[in-house]
C-alpha cells in the first residue's frame, strides 16, 4: 500500500540524514522536479506569484495559491510543502487554509512569523515586520488542532535574521513555535554565508527538525548542512529563474529572426509536452472506458486486387502492401483509423493473401478475386456491417481531417467527393450533385444525383474520393441493397459505384466536398506522390 504523501513528508523531516526538496510553480513544473527524481516539492510563493505575474507580497491571493498547489498536487505522486507566507491572516484563515490544503493533499504548510502582507525576504533594504510570538503560536495551536491528519506537518518560519534581530530572538522564537505544536523549524538568512545557520544549530542542540533555504549561501558545501544535523534542504526558487532565462532567449530570438526555425533543435519537441500533460495516460483511457467511440464505426477494406499495372513490383503482394517509406498504404489507413479510435476494421483480400496480415485488423477472403469486382468483395463483409460504418479502398491515402469529416456528418449515407479533380477523364468515378462546391457555409445539405465514369466535363461536380460512412440506419440500407444486387446475374462484375446509384432512389446520399487530401494510388506515378501521406 502506497504510503500517504503527509507521511512521506513526515519522514523527510525526521530523517537522520539530510533531504531535499526542491521548488515549482504549476503542474508541469511540478512534474518535471518530480522526474527529476525529488523526494518532495516547495510549493514557492516567490516562484508562484512570478509564475502569475504579481509581487511576492500577497497580492496574488490565498485561494489562486491553492488553486495553483491543487493542480501541482494532481499532477505528481511526491508529497509538497506548499510555502503559506504568514497564513493569509489570522488564526482564522491559517485553520481554513489548513483544512483546504488537507482537502487537496497538500502534505504540509510552512508560515513564517512576519505581519500580513509580507515582503519577500530577500528584497534589500525592505522593512521585515515580525508578527508577535504569542500570536504566531497562536495560529500554530490552530492549525495543529484543525488538521485531520495527523501526519499532516506545520513548519514554522523564523524570520529574526532577516529583521535583524538575531540570534537570541531567533532561538527565542524558534523554541516557542516548538512548544507551540510546529512539526519542525525553518531558520532563514539571507548572509552570503552560513554564519547565521551554524549559530542557531550549535544553540538548538538539535532538539527539533530544521529546514534551511540555502538561496544566499549557496556555496556552502552541502555536506555541512549534514554535519550541521540539518534536516531538510530546499532549492527554493531555481526552477523559475531557470525557465525564466530559457524563456527570456528563446522570445527575444523569434522576435529578432522573426522565425522560430533556428531554435527548434533547441527546445523540446511538442510531444514533450504532450508527455509531461499525461497524453498517454488519456488515450489509454480512452481506449478502456469510450466504448461509443471505440465501436462506432466498423469498416471494411477493400484489397483483394493485384494491380497489375505496377508489374513486379506486385509480384509477391497487392497493391495494397506496396511500401513506401517503408510503410504500407494499408497500415497507414489503419494507423489513421485507430487514431480515430476506430478499432474493429476487417480487410477483404484476395491476390497473395497471406502478404496482408496484422494486428490491427482481421481478414476476409476473397478466393474468387480474380473473377469478381469490388462490389463482390464487400459482399463477402456484409456480416460485419452493423451499426455505424465505413466502407474504404485499400490502394487510397487519406489526410487524417477527412476520416474526422465523413464520421462528423449524421447523414444515413454520406459520400467523399472531391471538386479539385479534372472531371474530363473517362476513366475516373465523377458525381452530379444537387449543388457544386463553393468555398463557404452553402456546402451543406448537398445530394448525390448521379455516379459513374459515364458523368464527366459539364455534367460533374468532382471525383468520387472513394469512401462511404454510414449511420445504423444507412448501414442497414446498404446490406438489404447487397442482398437484393447479388441475385443479379452480373453481380460478380459490379463496382460500388453500381450499389450507389441503387440506393440513390431509395434515400438521400450526402456528399461531403474536400479539395485535395487523398490520393488514389493507380500507377507509378501515383507512387511519387505516396510520400506526403506516410
Amino acid at each position: 500500500m502506497n504510503k500517504a504523501k503527509t507521511t512521506l513528508l513526515r519522514e523527510l523531516l525526521t530523517s537522520k540524514s539530510l533531504e531535499f526538496i526542491c521548488e515549482a510553480h504549476n503542474g508541469l513544473s511540478a512534474r518535471i522536479v518530480e522526474e527529476a527524481g525529488f523526494s518532495g516539492i516547495w510549493g514557492s510563493g516567490l516562484s508562484i506569484s512570478a509564475a502569475l505575474g504579481v509581487r511576492d507580497s500577497n497580492e496574488a491571493s490565498w485561494t489562486q495559491i491553492l488553486e495553483t498547489a491543487e493542480f501541482m498536487s494532481d499532477a505528481t505522486q511526491i508529497p509538497i510543502l506548499l510555502d503559506g507566507d504568514t497564513g493569509y491572516g489570522n488564526f482564522n484563515n491559517f485553520r481554513r487554509l489548513v483544512k483546504k490544503l488537507e482537502q487537496r493533499e497538500i502534505a504540509g504548510v510552512c508560515i513564517e512569523d512576519k505581519r500580513f502582507p509580507k515582503a519577500n525576504s530577500l528584497i534589500e533594504g525592505k522593512q521585515q515586520p515580525l508578527e508577535d510570538i504569542d500570536t504566531f503560536c497562536g495560529k500554530i495551536k490552530a492549525g495543529k488542532d484543525t488538521q485531520s491528519d495527523p501526519d499532516f506537518c506545520i513548519v514554522a518560519r523564523v524570520e529574526a535574521f532577516i529583521a535583524g534581530l538575531g540570534l537570541k530572538q531567533a532561538i527565542e522564537r524558534a523554541e516557542a513555535y516548538r512548544r507551540a505544536g510546529a512539526d519542525a523549524v525553518l531558520i532563514h538568512s539571507k548572509k552570503r554565508t552560513a554564519a547565521d545557520i551554524e549559530a542557531f544549530m550549535r544553540e538548538w542542540a538539535d532538539r527539533h527538525p530544521v529546514v534551511i533555504v540555502p538561496t544566499k549561501y549557496y556555496s556552502t558545501p552541502t555536506g555541512h548542512f549534514q554535519d550541521m544535523g540539518i534536516s531538510l534542504a530546499i532549492w527554493a526558487n531555481h526552477i523559475v529563474r531557470a525557465s525564466v532565462q530559457a524563456m527570456q532567449k528563446a522570445a527575444q530570438r523569434i522576435h529578432a529572426e522573426e522565425s522560430v526555425a533556428s531554435i527548434e533543435d533547441h527546445i523540446v519537441p511538442v510531444s514533450e509536452i504532450f508527455r509531461l500533460q499525461g497524453a498517454p495516460e488519456l488515450e489509454a483511457a480512452e481506449n478502456r472506458y469510450d466504448t461509443l467511440q471505440n465501436s462506432r464505426a466498423k469498416t471494411v477494406i477493400l484489397a483483394a486486387s493485384r494491380g497489375s499495372q505496377f508489374g513486379e513490383m506486385t509480384a509477391d503482394r497487392p497493391k495494397a502492401m506496396l511500401k513506401v517509406n517503408n510503410r504500407a498504404i494499408l497500415d497507414d489507413t489503419v494507423a489513421k483509423l485507430n487514431k480515430h479510435k476506430i478499432n474493429d476494421i476487417y480487410v477483404v483480400r484476395g491476390y497473395m493473401k497471406g502478404a496482408i496480415s496484422g494486428d490491427g485488423y482481421n481478414t476476409i477472403d476473397n478466393a474468387a478475386y480474380a473473377e469478381t469486382n469490388e462490389l463482390y468483395s464487400l459482399y463477402l463483409a456484409r456480416h460485419v456491417l452493423e451499426g455505424e460504418s465505413l466502407i474504404m479502398y485499400g490502394d487510397c491515402l487519406y489526410r487524417s481531417h477527412l476520416i474526422t469529416d465523413m464520421l462528423d456528418k449524421e447523414a444515413d449515407i454520406r459520400i467523399l467527393v472531391d471538386a479539385d479533380k479534372d472531371t474530363s477523364s473517362k476513366e475516373h468515378d465523377h458525381v452530379m450533385c444537387s449543388r457544386p462546391y463553393t468555398n463557404d457555409f452553402l456546402n451543406k445539405d448537398i445530394y448525390l444525383q448521379d455516379i459513374s465514369v459515364k458523368v464527366y466535363d459539364e455534367t460533374a461536380h468532382g471525383e468520387w474520393a472513394g469512401i462511404i460512412a454510414s449511420s445504423p440506419k444507412g448501414t442497414r440500407m446498404i446490406r438489404d441493397t447487397l442482398e437484393k444486387m447479388s441475385t443479379w446475374e452480373n453481380f460478380n462484375q459490379l463496382a460500388l459505384t453500381d450499389m450507389l446509384r441503387e440506393l440513390i432512389p431509395a434515400c438521400t446520399i450526402q456528399v461531403v466536398y474536400t479539395k485535395g487530401g487523398w490520393l488514389d494510388v493507380d500507377n507509378l506515378l501515383d507512387i511519387a506522390d505516396v510520400g506526403e501521406f506516410l
